[in-house]
């Protein structure tokens, strides 16, 4: 996960919406419009070049102090912190609305392509638009204050009177077995989502009024738009990807639906239908990789633990990121800055509260780039350090692009940048840095292979439905009754999940899930899903690689590194087909990568289902 400090977030600028309705006075939708079509005619390019030479110096000034603030308070959590960390954020989202209406003036007026480029990011940086009147945009800040408290405050207490947390729940969801048990918690959870059916369903109207007040028939079309093509050539793509990857999920459904039946008896588990939603070892049956103990195949071990080898070895918190330090310089990039060494937070303070959730984080769009993790000495730990870093290095890397276009191509690419370095943490790795002795022989691939399709394989078709709900909502296709309805047809046919009792119309099952009520668009995961492994096979045959692509590393090769960098340092400005280009040769996105790199496991899959009734 990187930190962004300026790509807005859904709560905060609701903030935000108060603050910047405060000097609108009319409450006439039509007149904002009119008043834009006025002032576009007077407007010139010359005018846009002011415009975004002053919003140029404020966002970096606006970047630094936000990223400094937050940076303090999640690693000194106190009352005085979170003050200043929430007046830096609002100062920031409430400039981001004023951005992004000045932007709007411009809609008509003839500009160079750069510019229409910069106005379209600050337009589209606001992920709930306010509508331009101040009692509407003070009700949008409201409702998604609420939204966030209701969510974020949300318990459930057990038949045995013991109060939980959504995290002390998703903890039993991972371990438990017990069937009872695991739907008793997964129904508690969706008790916390209904009171938010009505203010969801209001904040959906005013953020539509708000996106038409920038030039978007609705808040779906608006999101759809931030990707370099039309919002319809955006959805037939994400549908076109999916028809790709398909096969290879039907194929990992089959087999574990079988398997779950085998555990928990097949009046449980219809082995010819959806999978019940609460036997996936996950509160919204997302990844699929806390079951692969129930699952994995026979002999899966691979003959060594990274988390073992990296104590026999005597590697500390520290000495883990200069591995992974270590496999950047390899490729060519530069060293982190002393700075970042000295800055970083490495471990778990015993003195203070921090926030441990690992992150990314660039302070000053220069050199001043850190990471912060709660470092646990273990094998997974040790490709996430990869993942940060890979994050890390992109922020250098597109350091001396304007401030507009200092993130990545899309936002699909940072979460895919640093995902496609983890994916070259191999066994073949690891002998080359000296953390293992042996290659284990292509046997052992299946098991590896499995538990990493639990996770990003049976991610895909969630990654894409939850947004495909919300588009539908917001033209008004799915309506308020039909909430519920609509959110399990999309789970079942996309995913082959049901809810495993019948759901009350009434109920609210979207809102259990953080990204909803937040206001997060979501497509980005789906994406950044199927790009990580384009990006990898696409380096892997940049560096020579002649082993099949899931054995691949592109460790220590100048060519892969340099070819890397180059996309990198484009950050966003260009559209991301032409970064896409770069690296892959082509401009449109491939989901062959998916099915090339789990190749043997689908393989394996299919002599696994002979025989078996698969499909939902």
């Amino acid at each position: 996960m990187k930190t962004t400090t300026f790509k807005l977030t859904g709560v905060a600028l609701l903030v935000a919406a108060t603050l910047t309705g405060c000097n609108q006075t009319t409450s006439d939708a039509s007149a904002p419009q009119a008043a834009k079509a006025e002032m576009s005619k007077a407007l010139t390019a010359k005018d846009a070049d002011s415009f975004l030479a002053r919003v140029s110096e404020e966002m970096v000034r606006l970047n630094k102090e936000g990223a400094r603030a937050e940076w303090i308070y999640q690693n000194f959590i106190t009352e005085d912190t979170a003050a200043l960390s929430s007046a830096a954020n609002q100062k920031s989202t409430e400039a981001g609305v004023r951005f992004a209406m000045e932007a709007a003036k411009f809609d008509d007026v003839e500009v160079t392509p750069d510019q229409r480029r910069k106005l379209n990011f600050l337009k589209q940086s606001l992920v709930i638009p306010a509508p331009q009147d101040s009692t509407k945009s003070a009700e949008l800040a409201k409702i998604g204050a609420e939204l966030g408290s209701m969510y974020g405050k949300g318990t459930y207490t057990t038949k045995a009177g013991e109060k939980l947390s959504l995290g002390d729940m998703t903890a039993t969801m991972a371990t438990s077995r017990d069937y009872d048990e695991l739907l008793e918690l997964w129904q508690g959870w969706r008790e916390v989502s209904p009171p938010m059916k009505d203010l969801y369903t209001r904040q959906a109207e005013l953020a539509n009024e708000g996106a038409k007040g920038l030039g978007y028939p609705d808040l779906g079309t608006m999101w759809r738009s931030n990707y370099d093509m039309s919002a319809n050539e955006f959805a037939d793509e994400l549908d076109r990807l999916w028809g790709q990857v398909k096969p290879l999920y039907d194929d990992l459904h089959c087999y574990v639906r079988s398997e779950l039946g085998e555990k928990y008896g097949t009046d449980k588990v219809p082995q010819d239908g959806p999978i019940p939603a609460h036997l996936l070892g996950n509160m919204w049956a997302q990844t699929w990789g806390n079951v692969y103990d129930m699952v994995a195949p026979e002999n899966a071990d691979p003959g060594y633990d990274v988390t073992k080898q990296l104590a026999v070895h005597g590697y500390d918190e520290k000495q883990m990121v200069r591995g992974a330090e270590k496999f950047f310089t390899s490729l060519g990039f530069e060293a982190l800055p002393e700075t970042f060494w000295q800055r970083s937070l490495f471990t778990k303070p015993e003195d203070r509260d921090v926030v441990c959730h690992a992150s990314a984080w660039d302070l000053d769009a220069k050199d001043d780039i850190r990471i912060k993790m709660c470092i646990q000495r273990t094998g997974e730990e040790f490709s996430v350090i990869h993942h940060e870093l890979g994050h890390n290095f992109y922020q250098r890397a597109y350091q001396n692009q304007p401030v507009f276009y200092q993130n990545s191509a899309n936002d699909g690419f940072h979460e895919a940048i640093g995902d496609t370095i983890a994916l070259s943490v191999t066994p073949k790795y690891l002998k080359e840095i000296g953390l293992i002795d042996t290659i284990p022989d292509e046997s052992k691939d299946i098991g590896l292979l499995m538990k990493m399709a639990l996770d990003k394989v049976a991610f895909l078709p969630f990654g894409l439905l939850v947004d495909q709900w919300r588009w539908k909502v917001f033209s008004g296709e799915i309506t308020p009754e039909n909430y519920n309805t609509a959110w399990w047809e999309l789970r079942e046919k996309y995913q082959g999940v049901t809810a495993p009792v019948a759901r009350d119309k009434e109920a609210f099952d979207p809102g259990a899930k953080y990204h909803v009520p937040a206001n997060t668009p979501y497509s980005r995961y789906f994406l950044a899903h199927i790009q990580q492994f384009e990006f990898h096979r696409a380096l892997c045959e940049i560096s020579g690689n002649t082993d099949p692509i899931h054995r691949c590393s592109i460790y220590n090769n100048k060519d892969a590194g340099k070819a890397l960098n180059t996309v990198l340092e484009m950050g966003s400005s260009m559209p991301w087909q032409q970064a896409y280009k770069v690296l892959t040769g082509n401009e449109q996105m491939d989901a062959t990568a998916i099915l090339d790199y789990f190749a043997p496991l689908h393989t394996w899959l299919k002599e696994k289902n002979q025989g078996k009734q698969c499909g939902f």
